[in-house]
């Protein structure tokens, strides 16, 4: 593992135990206060994303052959974040009692700037660049998070409303997981996703405020009007918080959904351009399991995807996979069967469930007591 360095703070504590720094990963660093000790470091091999460097240390890092890669202001984020977002950050220019606020919202003029260049499919080799970089911090972001954390990922369909009884039940898991001293992950936007991270948020509140904040939500049950529904959330969300801290969870939403706007109840999010990378890793952090609630085509897509990961075992060894609801799986959608055939013989065909309730999914995931 090379060093990494991402705070002034990192970079005294390496040279105080007489660190090497040759090779080392410097992000997002404002350098410009260390530039004497720069010039006399052994840099060879360094790499230096997003930091603030003097004209002359540059010069002296292209002399060592390290690897500069600089900030730019011609995209509307940030190509080497050290965190994931916030919701603050993400729904920052939104005003709920302002519905024509929406479009200043940073979230939506990221989402604008992605559409314009090109949506999947990048206009440009430095749209296509930049966006890869952001990703890739993003990624590292996310594995420093996840970090000696119990993840268990709750996948389900973004057309689940907030009236419905699913939603609710939902809800219930993502509280029970949070109790029991999980990390709650979903997608991150709308539907069941949202239901997961609201039940694990308030995991600690008293229920007469989950109850009150419930309600909040009713009135804009779908995400078919955006901004009344991030409003309806935001205003929930406030709520909560005004009774008590919210418990943490993470968001792992996508630009190329982004006419979905992600849901406010996760604490940290990690935001993905390419959603091939945010699906692969939201199953891959999900050592403890996946459980799937309803969901349609986007939701199969990530069972499958799952099972492949259990099947060649490619994360280590297989993690368990619970489809909440046996009458959906196994009859509306009937997707149970053909997995359960796919696992036979298979050492992760004995992590496999199909349940009812809320209560025998999180059994079923055979947590730590």
């Amino acid at each position: 593992m090379r060093l990494e360095i991402e705070s002034s703070a990192d970079l005294d504590a390496a040279l105080l135990a007489g660190t090497s720094l040759r090779g080392a990963v410097f992000q997002g660093v404002d350098l410009t206060g260390h530039t004497s000790t720069l010039l006399e470091a052994d840099l060879a091999g360094a790499l230096f994303l997003g930091c603030q460097i003097t004209p002359i240390v540059a010069d002296r890092l292209h002399a060592q052959r390290a690897l500069v890669f600089p900030e730019t202001k011609r995209v509307p984020y940030a190509l080497y974040r050290r965190t994931l977002y916030t919701p603050e950050e993400l729904f920052a220019g939104f005003d709920p009692s302002d519905a024509s606020t929406y479009a200043a919202m940073h979230d939506e003029r990221v989402y604008q700037h992605y559409v314009s260049s090109g949506r999947g499919l990048a206009a440009d080799a430095f749209e296509s660049l930049c966006r890869a970089l952001h990703d890739h911090a993003m990624c590292d972001a996310r594995e420093e998070f996840v970090r000696d954390r119990t993840v268990v990922a709750v996948m389900g369909g973004h057309a689940m409303t907030r009236d419905e009884p699913g939603y609710a039940r939902v809800m219930d898991l993502g509280r029970r997981l949070a109790r029991r001293g999980v990390l709650v992950t979903t997608g991150g936007g709308p539907g069941a996703m949202e239901a997961a991270h609201l039940g694990a948020f308030s995991a600690q509140h008293d229920p007469a405020d989950v109850e009150a904040a419930h309600a909040d939500l009713l009135e804009a049950p779908n995400f078919e009007t955006r901004e009344a529904w991030l409003a309806a959330g935001l205003r929930a969300r406030a709520r909560l918080l005004e009774a008590g801290e919210g418990t943490p969870s993470l968001g792992i939403p996508t630009w190329f959904y982004g006419h979905e706007p992600p849901s406010p109840f996760p604490t940290h999010i990690c935001k993905y351009f390419a959603n091939a990378v945010r699906e692969e890793g939201l199953l891959a952090i999900a050592r403890a399991g996946v459980v799937f609630a309803p969901g349609s085509a986007g939701t199969i897509q990530e069972i499958f995807q799952d099972a492949a990961q259990n099947h060649y075992t490619t994360f280590g060894g297989p993690s368990p996979m619970v489809f909440l609801g046996r009458t959906y799986w196994t009859e509306t959608k009937p997707v149970y069967p053909l997995v359960a055939k796919l696992a036979e013989g298979k050492p992760w065909g004995e992590r496999l469930a199909c349940v009812d309730t809320p209560e025998e999914a999180v059994a079923a995931l055979g947590l730590p007591q």
